[in-house]
């Protein structure tokens, strides 16, 4: 059986201010001729088919389109919800769409009720794990704790307890929407920790012959059978490195895999320039990023008269001006700005009660409390969002 595994489109994201919906509408274009041309016998879509809970009607109609192409070319999609979707609004219509060959798969309590397809070897039994918030879902699958490997722990029981009970030539696939520890993480994915901890061993994922990921916008390969395809197109300047991809997977007879990467068009490439204002404008070796997205970081010391413009003279695409003087290390802005890089709002709280203190840090049960408000404040939040 030939899958095609994509995932985390956001529809209906932008790309600071330059509007995608002109791209994701081209990938999903490729996409499509990519399961004709290639002869593809089922389509997985890992999670995050939209941007946020409540999307765009612009996005809204995009999904509609691709739906009814999908349909159209006979080849069975099995999709998941993320959790940039609002499940209950993604599964609206889940049955009627199933007859037609689009099976959405956005109820935790139904994650072992695979959709069954067949080739000329017997079953491949599919496996929708939608995201799985520990906090919403732990109760619905009897989880022993609140957490990402419990929840898709529990959940992957079920799985392997139903797949028992099919004939042993079944082959299974499993679509799932998490941080999978061995993966690279980029800037443009939405933090999903929850007690401190985001990644779940790939180990959880044990006894089924391929899982398809989402959630990570890098297109990789955390061991052999267990792989993120990435997002179809890059949501920030740190996937400049990206080569934005879907993964061709053939399972065979024994369950064995071969995997094979497709491009997706590339809409305008990114740069990530930096430097003083006068060197990015004058270096004759910056020319070939002149057409590009780009990010400008400034090094001067002093701020330069209408940065922004005197950039998109030379580069008319410039999306992000970051500011970043060169300092002394006696500079007290610079140690304060050191500080504060790369750490999370659990570590920065933490620095805050020990700077009330007079040094004497958060002690282990004030780091739970502070954890425990982190956690309830973006699942609040989420729930918000779900329920506008």
């Amino acid at each position: 059986m030939r899958i095609l595994h994509t995932s985390d489109w956001h529809l209906g994201r932008s790309f600071h201010r330059a509007s995608l919906l002109d791209a994701q509408a081209d990938c999903l274009d490729h996409l499509v001729a990519t399961v004709r041309e290639r002869e593809v016998d089922a389509v997985v879509v890992a999670g995050d088919v939209y941007d946020r809970a409540v999307p765009p009607l612009s996005a809204v109609e995009l999904f509609d389109r691709a739906l009814h192409r999908l349909a159209a070319v006979g080849v069975p999609t099995v999709m998941i919800s993320g959790n940039h979707d609002s499940a209950r609004r993604l599964g609206v219509g889940a049955g009627l769409m199933g007859r037609a060959g689009i099976h959405l798969r956005t109820d935790p309590a139904q994650c072992a009720t695979p959709v069954v397809l067949r080739d000329d070897h017997g079953d491949v039994a599919f496996y929708g794990l939608p995201y799985l918030e520990p906090a919403l879902v732990k109760d619905v699958l009897k989880a022993e704790r609140a957490g990402h490997e419990a929840v898709l722990t529990a959940a992957m029981d079920r799985v392997r307890a139903d797949l028992a009970t099919r004939p042993d030539s079944t082959r299974s696939v499993v679509l799932a929407h998490a941080f999978v520890a061995g993966g690279a993480p980029s800037d443009s994915e939405r933090d999903i920790t929850v007690g401190g901890v985001a990644a779940v061993p790939a180990g959880v994922f044990d006894g089924v012959d391929y899982t398809a990921l989402g959630h990570l916008h890098g297109s990789q390969a955390v061991t052999e059978r267990v792989r993120y395809s990435g997002s179809p197109l890059a949501y920030s300047f740190s996937e400049v490195d990206h080569r934005k991809t879907m993964w061709l997977i053939d399972l065979d007879a024994t369950g064995a895999i071969t995997a094979e990467r497709i491009d997706f068009p590339v809409p305008r490439p990114l740069a990530r320039l930096r430097g003083r204002l006068d060197t990015l404008l004058d270096d004759p070796a910056l020319a070939r990023h002149e057409e590009a997205w780009v990010e400008a970081t400034l090094t001067d010391p002093v701020r330069p008269d209408e940065p922004m413009a005197r950039l998109m003279a030379r580069f008319p695409h410039t999306l992000s001006l970051v500011l970043d003087p060169e300092r002394t290390p006696e500079d007290p802005l610079a140690s304060y700005a050191q500080r504060l890089k790369g750490r999370d709002d659990q570590q920065i709280a933490e620095d805050f009660v020990a700077h009330v203190r007079g040094g004497n840090g958060a002690d282990d049960r004030e780091r739970t409390v502070l954890r425990g408000a982190f956690d309830h404040v973006r699942v609040d939040d989420g729930v918000r969002e779900v329920n506008r």
